[in-house]
């Protein structure tokens, strides 16, 4: 789905928000070496990926894009809707130390089991990863630690398709690039998120019609 796999031995809230559904078209993907990648060291592998900003994301040809915005409207993600289900990567900004993924992944937990869901805790290939199982809907979280960067992943989906959604997720992992930039930011601060201009205007557009 996400372009060749190399072989490697949402939480849903109640908030309010405003969603606009776009089409990217991307091309086929074929990149060699796996990321996440930070800016200075992405190799130049002439992929197609969409460019919100703080992460570049290796978008393939049919995803939906879901944009959701505050009430003040600025973008606080960019969900990609495929057939097996839904897929939202966010960075944030982290401590030179690395480490935030595991104090952030603990919340998590908390979270998601005051809400009832089911938990497991499984090894991957960037270290522990989060499932968890509520009212018919299968959730993966990956974190990966970057250079004073946190990257999170999250596959969302009905549970038979979550073999499908948790590869299609891992392969767009291996492919993003985050751009942290050097202004100075407080730990956990969401690196923002900027649309390219034809998807800013096509969203506009839905807005006034």
């Amino acid at each position: 789905m996400f372009g060749r796999r190399r072989k490697r031995g949402r939480h849903a809230t109640n908030r309010e928000t405003a969603q606009q559904d776009a089409e990217f078209d991307g091309d086929d993907l074929d990149y060699a070496d796996d990321g996440p990648y930070d800016e200075p060291e992405a190799p130049k592998d002439n992929v197609n990926r969409l460019d919100l900003g703080s992460v570049r994301l290796p978008v393939p040809d049919g995803v939906q894009l879901q944009v959701e915005m505050d009430p003040a409207g600025a973008v606080r993600a960019v969900h990609l809707l495929t057939p097996a289900g839904q897929l939202t990567v966010s960075a944030f900004a982290a401590p030179r130390s690395g480490g935030l993924w595991k104090e952030v992944g603990a919340e998590l937990i908390a979270q998601l089991k005051e809400d009832g869901a089911r938990i497991n805790r499984e090894n991957g290939q960037w270290g522990e990863e989060i499932t968890a199982r509520n009212s018919g809907v299968h959730l993966r979280f990956v974190g990966v630690d970057g250079p004073r960067w946190l990257l999170r992943g999250v596959a969302a989906g009905p549970e038979e398709q979550a073999p499908v959604i948790a590869e299609a997720l891992y392969e767009l992992l291996r492919g993003t690039i985050v751009v942290r930039g050097t202004q100075p930011m407080p730990v956990r601060t969401p690196l923002p998120i900027e649309l390219p201009e034809a998807i800013a205007k096509h969203i506009a557009a839905q807005a006034e019609g």
